[in-house]
């Protein structure tokens, strides 16, 4: 059984951790923030005290097996509605799952010090924080270059063809994901819709300013990301 000194320690360590985490999704303004993070934790580590060591003095008794990792156990699952909690759906684009994550690892960490595994705790709360904070730059990097980017072009009738902008980009010209032509609004002209994939957005600006040099191309725009 431990002593409720170390027992209070095992609490504000996990507030302590869990705060480190919490701080960086209150800097970003995220509903589930500071308070959240260090509440979850602080909690997970309670019910793992508890689960431990809460049923003690019942041990003695005829019949009576502890499982320590029973109560525990329900933390896992339990603590996927506060995670829910944090998702929100805006339009198509869903929102929060890296701050549900962040609190399911979080619940771990409180379990972690709960049972006296400093050491994977302290590490995890050190590989979460690299995660939030230092993959996000490489991730939005990535994600940049995978994004879908599309020129709206005016053009007279046949006056660019596949083969024109394949020429016009040049090594680029694999990035074409896209070529479509409709009518325009004349009916010496035509509206070209061309989307690139992987390509930064200096590329498309350089196949742009290519492509209002064409004689046979009237306007070009750029849809806004």
């Amino acid at each position: 059984m431990l002593s409720n000194t170390e027992m209070v320690a095992r609490l504000v360590l996990a507030g302590a951790l869990g705060s480190v985490i919490g701080f960086e999704r209150e800097r970003l303004l995220w509903a589930a923030g500071l308070r959240t993070h260090m509440l979850v934790c602080v909690g997970a580590c309670l019910i793992m005290l508890v689960s431990a060591f809460g049923f003690a003095d019942v041990l003695g008794q005829k019949n009576v097996v502890l499982d320590p990792s029973r109560v525990a156990a329900q933390v896992v699952s339990g603590i996927g509605f506060l995670g829910a909690g944090t998702i929100l759906l805006r339009g198509e684009v869903v929102k929060g799952l890296t701050t549900a994550a962040s609190l399911w690892a979080v619940a771990a960490i409180g379990l972690a010090i709960g049972g006296g595994l400093y050491v994977p705790a302290i590490a995890t709360t050190v590989i979460v924080i690299g995660i939030l904070a230092g993959v996000k730059p490489i991730e939005e990097s990535w994600r940049g270059r995978m994004q879908t980017r599309e020129l709206h072009l005016t053009v007279k009738r046949g006056g660019l063809t596949i083969d024109t902008l394949q020429e016009v980009a040049g090594a680029r010209a694999s990035r074409v994901r896209q070529f479509v032509v409709r009518p325009g609004e004349t009916d010496d002209e035509e509206d070209v819709t061309v989307s690139f994939v992987r390509l930064s957005q200096t590329s498309v600006d350089a196949i742009a300013d290519r492509l209002r040099g064409n004689p046979g191309v009237v306007k070009v725009e750029q849809a806004k990301g």
